[in-house]
């Protein structure tokens, strides 16, 4: 049985719904608390959008089933708050992930397009005194093979861009001019610095960073970005550390 899921599925928790620290924690907690402990996971997975979106996610994607929800929530219920703006995905792989949110934009989010950057030929050299990756790990993908994915959807709304980010994204990010969710899934240092820097001056006010990897038993180059420059140097504070870290671009 399908039922849509709703604004009203979420839990409500008694926590103040206003901003603190630049984050509104009770949405935080809407979301990572609901899906960890609150049953949300079954109501979602009868949400025939998120059904459909997940099924082309299926066997191109390492990111978790619970990542995927918490994606789908951001999408359906948070992002039509923003205003408008685009989703940009670094570290795209096999398309997954941008197809799922590529599906759900069109059905929730009109005239907003997903830009999903990657290689395509596995990741750069990484710094081993941080990064448990290699070079050359994920290189098991081919853009165009994943560009027929996208048309076999009847996605047009996703468009795959292939080179490193820093050839690559400045000229994508100017075309999109705003962006409201960032996903950075790029495993080591250098990647999710450079995703972050690069998109931070195109991100609307309260928009969405989530950063797949930073929590991730095999990704402490992910972690240190996190720690030493989006919250030691740039003061932001998580909305979620479940399933993912989330923070939020200021609003003013």
């Amino acid at each position: 049985m399908t039922r849509a899921f709703t604004l009203a599925e979420l839990p409500r928790l008694g926590i103040d719904p206003g901003l603190r620290l630049g984050r509104r924690v009770h949405e935080g907690y809407q979301r990572g608390w609901g899906i960890e402990f609150g049953a949300l996971k079954d109501k979602i997975r009868a949400d025939q959008d998120f059904a459909s979106a997940l099924a082309l996610a299926l066997g191109r994607s390492v990111v978790t089933e619970e990542r995927l929800m918490n994606l789908f929530m951001l999408i359906k219920l948070f992002l039509p708050r923003l205003g408008g703006g685009h989703i940009i995905e670094y570290g795209t792989y096999r398309g997954g992930s941008a197809l799922f949110m590529a599906r759900l934009a069109a059905r929730f989010l009109p005239g907003t397009r997903v830009l999903a950057l990657d290689t395509f030929a596995g990741m750069p050299e990484t710094d081993r005194r941080v990064d448990a990756h290699g070079a050359g790990d994920f290189a098991e993908t081919d853009v165009e093979e994943v560009r027929e994915a996208a048309r076999a959807a009847g996605l047009h709304n996703v468009t795959f861009i292939k080179g490193r980010f820093e050839d690559t994204a400045g000229a994508a990010l100017a075309e999109a001019g705003r962006i409201a969710l960032t996903h950075i899934d790029c495993d080591i240092y250098s990647a999710v610095r450079c995703s972050y820097e690069l998109t931070k001056p195109f991100m609307v006010p309260g928009g969405y960073y989530v950063f797949d990897d930073a929590t991730m038993s095999s990704c402490l180059g992910a972690t240190e970005v996190v720690e030493d420059i989006v919250i030691a140097r740039d003061g932001l504070r998580s909305e979620q550390i479940y399933p993912h870290f989330v923070f939020r671009h200021p609003e003013a």
